[in-house]
């Protein structure tokens, strides 16, 4: 273990366009080989796309929206006890909450067949926004296997 000191925590630099910073970590999480300016430009052309496909008249309001419902608030973790490890629930910080969705979203666009990044992007933010497709399939997976170890619970630590 260091004896430094823990890191403080510093603040994304908010987006330009939206003045979000969760846009911009968004942005971040898109973005390959360094090149921020080819993700920007998917990002935000998949945004207004999303706005147009669910007829919102704030776009980042419709975008944590869809954010909102991506994101998990139960999760698993191996906990080994004696000769056994069972798989205990417990509860998402919210800085991770909004991490997994950013990364399911951006991992089920990716996936999408025979699509650029911008449709992708635009078409699952609209499921996730109608509370549908493969994100939500994912975190309520993650949600039955917490509710299905909850007989675990007490091994939390």
């Amino acid at each position: 273990m260091s004896r430094r000191r823990r890191a403080t925590k510093r603040k994304p630099i908010p987006d330009q366009k939206y003045n979000s910073a969760v846009v911009s970590k968004f942005i971040n999480r898109v973005m390959l080989h360094g090149k921020k300016s080819i993700a920007t430009r998917i990002v935000y052309q998949a945004l207004d796309e999303f706005a147009k496909k669910v007829r919102a008249e704030d776009t980042i309001i419709a975008f944590d929206q869809a954010m909102e419902n991506a994101m998990p608030t139960l999760e698993v973790k191996s906990r080994r006890i004696g000769g056994a490890t069972y798989q205990v629930p417990i509860e998402i910080p919210p800085d991770r909450r909004a991490s997994m969705a950013m990364k399911w979203i951006i991992m089920n666009a990716r996936q999408k067949p025979g699509r650029n990044m911008v449709d992708g992007l635009a078409m699952e933010l609209a499921d996730c926004f109608n509370n549908q497709g493969s994100t939500i399939k994912k975190k309520d997976d993650t949600h039955r296997m917490a509710e299905a170890n909850k007989a675990f619970a007490h091994y939390k630590w």
